[in-house]
């Protein structure tokens, strides 16, 4: 009886996890030995993301709980998974990528990122190249400063301008 209370205790925390997160990754870091995995949680750590190796019936539980379409990340919940958990779209999909310069894994097996749900390794590099909303704004706001500084840059050269001809002219008529 009590193992079952302990395994719906982890299917709650799992869901509560997934609704409290914006983003979130499978993976899998079998083959990793203690100090890369301990390397890995660190960097995990460091960067704001949230790693959980999970079980994959307990993670389907909690994904068919949350409500959302599932089954394509359901399909990719075979042999060892782990759960990143993060805030910014790109955070986990960096890590791993900076990861896997020295280490064949951790491999991606699917992610759920701005209301996307992409499947398979291959899409490592697209998910990296996805910008935060704090970028996008950034960027946005870039764009939207760059005609207001074009116009008060006309205008400061042209004060110089206009000041110049007023002095030639003063001095002409003296």
């Amino acid at each position: 009886m009590k193992r079952r209370e302990e395994k719906q205790q982890i299917v709650n925390d799992l869901i509560e996890d997934i609704k409290n997160t914006t983003h979130f990754y499978l993976a899998d870091i079998s083959g990793l030995n203690a100090q890369e995995t301990t390397e890995l949680r660190r960097k995990c750590f460091e960067n704001d993301l949230k790693l959980t190796v999970v079980k994959n019936t307990l993670m389907k539980r909690a994904l068919d709980a949350v409500d959302f379409e599932s089954e394509e990340l359901e399909q990719v919940l075979e042999g060892p998974t782990s759960l990143i958990l993060t805030e910014k779209g790109n955070a986990p999909a960096k890590l791993i990528q900076d990861f896997r310069k020295k280490k064949e894994k951790p491999l991606l097996k699917g992610a759920f990122v701005e209301e996307s749900i992409y499947i398979g390794d291959d899409k490592l590099d697209d998910l990296a190249k996805i910008k935060s909303k704090e970028e996008l704004l950034g960027d946005l706001i870039l764009q939207l400063q760059s005609p207001m500084n074009d116009v008060i840059s006309s205008l400061k050269s042209g004060s110089h301008i206009l000041a110049g001809v007023v002095k030639t002219l003063s001095e002409k008529e003296e």
